[in-house]
This record gives C-alpha cells, structure tokens and sequence, in this order.
C-alpha cells in the first residue's frame, strides 16, 4: 500500500502539522473530546472554528471524515496517498482511512485504520473491514504485563495496535491476520510509530506453525454469528465459540508464556460455563478466567446486528431471527463476555480459577494476572517452607475496618486491593496483624509467634489458622516472596486515546 519511505514522510507531514495526541486534544478540548467519544463530530468542529492551519485541516481530514479543499494540504505530500487510495478526489480531497493520533505516557504516534462512522451514520463495513483503536483493543493492551519478553505473538493484529505496544517490551514481534487488507494498514500504523514487527498472512497458528512464544495476545473475532457471515475482523467461520476453543487450546506457548486473550464464550443449556471453557485449557498450563459480563442472546445480538449496519434496514428483522434459530440449534441460552488468561507452567496439577467477576477493576491488571501466577507456586509450599520463607504484603494491599462509630474494636477487617482486579477478602484480628508485619524482613514462623505472644493463644494452634488463610492472599499475589520483585509496567504503559469507539465490547 504505502512504501516504508513514504510512510516515514507521512509521519514528518503529520509532526510538522501539530497533528499529535495531545496537541489535538488541547485543540478540541473536553467537549470536542466527549463527543467523540460518542461518535459526534459536531463539538470538534466547533472548536475549530473555521480555522484553515495545517492542524486543523490534518483534524477534518483524517479524523472528522470531512472534505479539505486540495489547496489547503500544501503541507502534505499527497502524490503517494492518492496512489495508495488512502485519499481521493481532485478539488475537495477525503481520507479512505482514519490516522487517529494515539500514544501513551511514553509514546505518542498514531493508528491507521478503517473509518468508524460518525454522526449516527449507517454504514455497512466492508468485509475486509480493519477496526481501530476501540475499547476492546485498549482493554485488551492493558491486560498485558508489560515485562520483558524474548518473543510475542499479535494474533489477529488488525490495524496493528496490539504489536505497537508489544514492541516496547518484546525483543521480537510475530503480528498475523488472515485479512490481506489488515496486513497493509498495521504496516503503515507500525512504520508512522517507528516499531517494527513480522507481518504474517494466515488463520489462527498457521502462520507461526513449528514457533512458541514468550507471550501471545489477541482480541480474536469472536463474534458467534449464524454461517456466512462475511465480516473478517469479527467472525472467524466456527460453529459457536469454537474459533475461542482453538485459540486457547492450541497456544503455542515457551515454558512461562503467557496467553492473554479479551473475548466471548457461549453459555450451553444443561452446562455450566466454567466447566466448558476449562476443557480448552491444555495440559500442564494454569489459567485464570473472569467472566466480566453475560448477555442473553437477545442484546448479544442485537449489538453485533447494529454493528454490521442492520439497524434500520429491511433486512434486520430477517437476520434477527436466522440468529435467533442458530443460536437455538447451538444449545446457546447466553453469552459470557472476559478475559482469558494461561500459563504454561508444566504443572502436572494444573491451578485453574475460572470466576464471575463484573466487579470493578484497576486498569492496568496486567501486573496483578502475573502475580497470581507467580503466588501459584508459593500458595503450594509444604507448611514448613511457607513459615521459613519470608514475606511482604503487596505495595497496593490496603487494610479496611467497619464497624458501629465509637466501637472499642471493628466488627470486620477487610484487606483490599487497591489497583488490580481489586480482589478483598475478610481477616481477624490475628491474620490483619500477621499480614501487616509482612514486610520482608522476618520469616513468617517469627512473625505468627510473636502475634501469639501478644493475643495469648498457642502459637502452633494460630500458625495452623494463618495457613489456611495465607494461602489464597499468596495464590492471588496480594502476599508475595521477598525474594520475587513485583512487576512494574514499562514501554507504552496504559492506552491514551482521543475517544473510545463503540463498534465492539470491552468484554
């Protein structure tokens, strides 16, 4: 599409423009930003009010999806983007595409992608429709602990968001799709942020076939539609979540590698979900799955029907019903909406936790999954080595009391999480005090003793209690090894972007 020279002239174009993130955000301000967060252009083009300067021309341009007379852009070299067809026209010019600016606390670029249609617009995508950055894909990069990494896996890359943040901490990115057009826009998003990764043509780990990876991540289309459905970016051709299936039992993972995954699973008449999903976990991994939301068929399909641009049309009724009938023949009563996360640790006893969590998280997590998986390990320790070890409570644990006001002694005790998935569990008095003295310094064996000294209560009775306690806090990483280091985020950090687009869920 766009040759790596030209791409990297387009960048100069666009930096010489002020067309950054947070340029265009001091332009557009609060209420230019919020409305389009609500797909509205009307408030952005306000405040530029009828301003003709590079900015604001390169703003209606690329992310208004308004014409600009040609003789306005003397600032941008357009001979190879009318090549490329990513602008057209002759006196009044329009972008094909969106270059939305895009970044973070360490870096600001932009992502290259189809247009999302704005001002309550109705527009069919195209089948080799590319999405961009959207509230799945910034959810979805925030899940991520961003560790070093030897290699990394972007399956299904689209516009390429997820590879750009992956390059920041992965000595070597692998970015695949089986949609040729996807391929040629994560180019140009991938050359405009300076980032480099393999771009490879092919359906789920064909393209990788033979390769393991320290860390693969995706936000795969897993939209469950009746067959033939044509839309590439969200419906992957399997009967109901078997493309998910495929994706997690066939992750071709390093020893410790890590599988992140923002998707959708459906809830079977007669079956619990939990159970059905944790047959995709592979042998010798650990898994945590969240389900964040469930849907019943009725709004799950009516998103998806909205967003391919049935609303409103002769045929939405029509393609209603065919959905209703195949999720009727798939035994689908609901849909279950998360995030999937597995290790290979080599467990002969796997640990799999697979919970209902809508509660509020923390974003980023990323740092907290890897905790969990880091804390199974220790949680299993015989008794004696878990009291000779020492141990530290987490940097974010935090100690709440309720009770009556004036009460001599609280009538709970709560030990918080206060970033992560923000997981609580309630502590007696000896636990709070075990817990709190946790600090590195002492084995735990002293630490139980002297609170048995100071509440009067036979040490070895209290250790027993502690245990049985302590262990689920180091299984979810909120006590962790003195001798383990918590993970703090580096590279692209979390997602900044000008506006969320509502084309596709969080999950």
């Amino acid at each position: 599409m766009l040759e790596p020279a030209a791409i990297d002239r387009l960048r100069e174009n666009l930096l010489a423009a002020g067309y950054t993130l947070d340029a265009v955000a001091d332009r557009l301000g609060e209420a230019g930003l919020a409305g389009l967060g609500r797909n509205s252009s009307l408030a952005a083009g306000r405040a530029l009010a009828g301003a003709d300067d590079p900015q604001a021309t390169a703003i209606r341009l690329w992310l208004l999806q308004q014409p600009v007379p040609s003789g306005s852009l003397g600032w941008l070299d357009t001979s190879h983007l009318r090549g490329a067809g990513l602008i057209a026209g002759s006196d009044e010019l329009r972008a094909t595409v969106e270059l939305k600016p895009y970044g973070s606390e360490a870096r600001q670029g932009w992502i290259c992608s189809d247009q999302t249609p704005l001002d309550t617009r109705v527009v069919r995508p195209r089948p080799d429709f590319v999405l961009g950055a959207s509230p799945a894909s910034t959810t979805l990069a925030q899940l991520v602990p961003r560790v070093r990494a030897g290699s990394a896996l972007d399956l299904g890359t689209g516009c390429g968001i997820q590879s750009v943040h992956l390059a920041d901490h992965a000595e070597r990115v692998v970015a695949t799709d089986l949609n040729p057009r996807a391929l040629d826009l994560a180019r140009i998003t991938l050359g405009l942020n300076q980032v480099s990764a393999e771009l490879r043509l092919g359906s789920l780990y064909e393209p990788v076939a033979e390769e393991l990876f320290d860390l693969v991540v995706t936000n795969p289309p897993y939209v469950m539609s009746p067959p033939g459905g044509g839309l590439v970016y969200r419906e992957g051709g399997f009967a109901g979540d078997g493309l998910m299936r495929e994706v997690v039992s066939g992750v071709p993972l390093n020893p410790g590698g890590l599988l992140v995954v923002l998707g959708n699973w459906a809830v079977v008449e007669g079956r619990p979900w939990a159970e059905r999903v944790a047959e995709w976990i592979p042998a010798g991994h650990d898994a945590l799955v969240l389900q964040r939301e469930a849907l019943d068929p009725y709004e799950y399909i009516e998103i998806w029907l909205a967003d391919a641009g049935l609303a409103g049309t002769p045929e939405y009724l029509p393609a209603y019903r065919d959905w209703l009938q195949y999720f009727d023949s798939q035994r689908i009563s609901g849909v279950g909406m998360g995030w999937i996360f597995v290790r290979r640790s080599g467990s002969a006893q796997p640990d799999l936790r697979l919970e209902e969590w809508p509660h509020a998280v923390h974003q980023p997590v990323g740092e907290a999954v890897l905790a969990h998986f880091d804390g199974i390990e220790g949680s299993r320790w015989p008794d004696e080595r878990v009291l000779a070890a020492t141990w530290r409570r987490s940097d974010d644990l935090r100690q709440e009391t309720l009770g009556a006001p004036g009460a001599a002694d609280p009538e709970y005790i709560v030990l918080r999480q206060a970033g992560g998935l923000g997981r609580a569990v309630t502590a007696d008095t000896a636990l709070a005090a075990v817990v709190g003295a946790c600090d590195g310094d002492l084995p735990l064996g002293m630490l139980v003793d002297a609170v048995a000294h100071l509440l009067e209560v036979d040490a070895a009775a209290l250790a027993a209690d502690v245990l049985s306690h302590l262990r689920p806090l180091i299984a979810e990483g909120l006590v962790v090894h003195s001798d383990s280091q918590e993970t703090q985020s580096e590279g692209f950090g979390s997602a900044i972007t000008l506006e969320g687009e509502p084309r596709r869920a969080d999950g």
